[in-house]
């Protein structure tokens, strides 16, 4: 689309969101006909407002694989931004996943809490993840008072979702998994045992779940 035609659609469609259209482009295909649980921001908490959430939203859908998918709106460019237009990547060039066990919505809102916390942290202090690289948190569980042996996230790519070339440019979707402390020890120690752990893991969590009962450790 050139910079014409995209201000002809802008202007017929005031609502419209590019970016939005294509993460859900990207969905469509793995969940046919499915609406998912949708959460949005209240407009006045958005950071465009003066408020502290850099997210304008998630969307939970439930895998015919037997867990949640939890998808996020915002890290990305989402709706008219002339400026934006044929860009090498839209805003940070990523969305960000992560997949639970089946559960209840109030057993997964930690999960969206982390993420609306990642996304805070990227805002403001202009640093990306990508592929690979590991969050190390302060010891305790990535989920608070749980319990959980899980305390740091490994960054991978999203198993189902290759990504797409947007108006606004190239768009990925990486996925936050969780990992040990002694997991992130030795990630610590030698950042190359990252692949190390990412194929381990996948023998027997090939959708890279992350199940805050997990004991077992893959390094």
């Amino acid at each position: 689309m050139n910079l014409e035609q995209f201000k002809k659609k802008a202007a017929e469609v005031y609502d419209w969101a590019p970016g939005w259209e294509a993460i859900d482009a990207c969905l469509d295909p793995l969940y046919p006909g499915q609406e998912p649980r949708h959460f949005g921001a209240p407009m006045s908490d958005r950071a465009i407002f003066g408020g502290d959430q850099y997210l304008d939203g998630f969307s939970v859908y439930q895998s015919p694989h037997g867990h949640l998918h939890i998808v996020t709106y915002g890290m990305s460019e989402l709706y008219i931004n002339e400026e934006s237009l044929g860009g090498e990547w839209s805003k940070w060039g990523y969305e960000m996943t992560i997949r639970l066990p089946l559960c209840e919505e109030k057993e997964y809102l930690w999960a969206i809490d982390l993420l609306a916390n990642l996304a805070r942290y990227t805002f403001e202090q202009q640093a990306y993840y990508e592929p690979l690289q590991f969050i190390g948190g302060d010891g305790s569980s990535i989920c608070s008072g749980s319990g959980s042996s899980l305390t740091g996230l490994l960054i991978i790519k999203d198993p189902e979702l290759p990504g797409t070339d947007t108006l606004y440019g190239r768009l990925d979707f990486m996925q936050l998994v969780g990992i040990t402390e002694d997991e992130k020890a030795a990630l610590k120690k030698d950042s190359s045992q990252a692949l190390i752990l990412f194929e381990r893991m996948k023998q027997d969590n090939p959708f890279f779940i992350t199940d805050l009962t997990r004991e077992q450790g893959y390094l």
